[in-house]
């Protein structure tokens, strides 16, 4: 129908446009009707003109709703399934860690603090291990305490902090299944406060992968699973706060990823957890003052340390035999140092491989073995992480010269367990 209305309408335009080419040509001015007849044309033509844009806009195919917003819900729906496919894939491999402590005293009333002491299922785990109660067994009472674990072995090894098994009597292994197990621990290491457990499954077990804790960077999301409160299989969300975390005075070695996933009590031995599902620390401990700072051991030294415990149920650390302490920038003016990298020797213990080496008070060790050495914190890892027997490399700062001594590292002596982590 368009293309037939506008064909008289074109004919009149070529005879139109041949008029003004003559007109032109001869340079005769345009005469009021011409002039009237081109300004009808053009008011046709600008007509024409709408008429073809409004068809354009009303017959164009409607555009989906919500295209505009489509990116960003695709970006919410892929991390949505990335938090969906960790918890899937790593909660069969938590397990809920029960223990209990048989105490010979007045057995105290239950109360808030003890939520779990009238459970049956405890009282039966209880029944299990020591026996029924009865009255040549009034001087004794049992007292239970729980946690979470995280499977690392198919043959039942399970990993948790040394302050969830300490001074336990029993151990109950509870799998995701709800299927329980008596467990025994394999090695504990309070330094660290990490500690195996192993069960004799009769299935085949999820295992959880560790990942390589170097690579954590602050910002990146992180996931804690456990049973705080009790509650099997608590998923929570949040992100890594920092890391490198060693005055927390928590443990001897320290070296903590902090998050703000939440964590609570009961928590405490469960992993937390990368986006690709590996297991980058385990969750210790909380600041009870605070909220969303929370602290877990990484993953790398936790390979080092339950690769010892499962092998011969202890570990053995090198030592150096100093006593260090901070250097302040006021003392590192003094000592000729440009700023407060290092640890300064406070003190060298008689007979031990430092003595041995040579080093002494005030003395700043500046590097081990290729590694520059931040605090003396670092220079205490590294020389513990290192295999006793091991000869190694200092570099040290005396008398505002630096020097480099070779020294041959001891088997570092057991100096006990650090306080409970609060």
């Amino acid at each position: 129908m368009v293309s037939l209305t506008l064909a008289p309408l074109a004919r009149k335009i070529r005879d139109a446009i041949r008029a003004g080419a003559r007109l032109e040509s001869a340079l005769i001015p345009m005469e009021p009707k011409t002039a009237r007849t081109i300004l009808w044309l053009s008011a046709i033509f600008a007509f024409f003109g709408a008429g073809f844009w409004l068809h354009a806009l009303v017959m164009a195919p409607p555009r989906e709703a919500g295209s505009a917003a489509s990116p960003p819900a695709d970006t919410a729906d892929s991390l949505q399934s990335a938090f969906v496919r960790v918890a899937e894939r790593v909660r069969p491999a938590v397990v809920h860690i029960g223990t209990v402590q048989v105490a010979r005293a007045p057995r105290p009333p239950a109360g808030p603090e003890q939520p779990f002491a009238e459970d049956p299922a405890f009282r039966d785990f209880f029944d299990q291990f020591f026996g029924r109660r009865g009255p040549g067994r009034r001087g004794e009472f049992h007292q239970p305490g729980l946690g979470s674990g995280v499977i690392i072995d198919k043959r039942g090894y399970v990993l948790t902090n040394h302050h969830v098994v300490r001074g336990a009597d029993g151990v109950l292994v509870r799998l995701s299944s709800k299927q329980e197990f008596r467990g025994r621990i394999v090695g504990s290491d309070p330094k660290t406060d990490l500690a195996v457990i192993r069960f004799e499954p009769g299935m085949e077990l999820t295992v959880a992968t560790l990942g390589d804790s170097d690579a954590v960077r602050v910002g990146e999301w992180a996931i804690a699973i456990g049973n705080p409160f009790g509650l099997d299989q608590t998923v929570t969300v949040g992100v890594v706060s920092a890391t490198g975390r060693s005055d927390v005075h928590i443990a001897t070695y320290e070296n903590f990823i902090q998050t703000d996933a939440s964590i609570n009590p009961g928590n405490s031995g469960g992993p937390l957890v990368n986006l690709r599902g590996e297991v980058i620390g385990i969750n210790t401990a909380i600041v009870a003052a605070g909220q969303g700072i929370g602290f877990a051991i990484p993953a790398n030294m936790v390979k080092r340390v339950t690769g010892q415990l499962m092998d011969r149920g202890k570990v053995t650390r090198g030592w150096l035999g100093v006593a260090m302490e901070p250097l302040t920038k006021e003392l590192a003016q003094s000592l000729g140092l440009t700023d407060t990298r290092g640890a300064l020797v406070a003190r060298v213990s008689p007979g031990s491989p430092a003595a041995a080496a040579g080093l002494a008070p005030n003395d700043v060790v500046v590097g081990f073995d290729g590694a520059a050495v931040e605090d003396y914190r670092h220079l205490q890892r590294l020389s513990a992480e290192a295999e006793a027997g091991r000869r190694v490399k200092l570099e040290i700062v005396r008398k505002r010269e630096r020097r480099t001594v070779e020294v041959t590292l001891a088997e570092a002596p057991d100096a006990g367990a650090p306080p409970r982590p609060r």
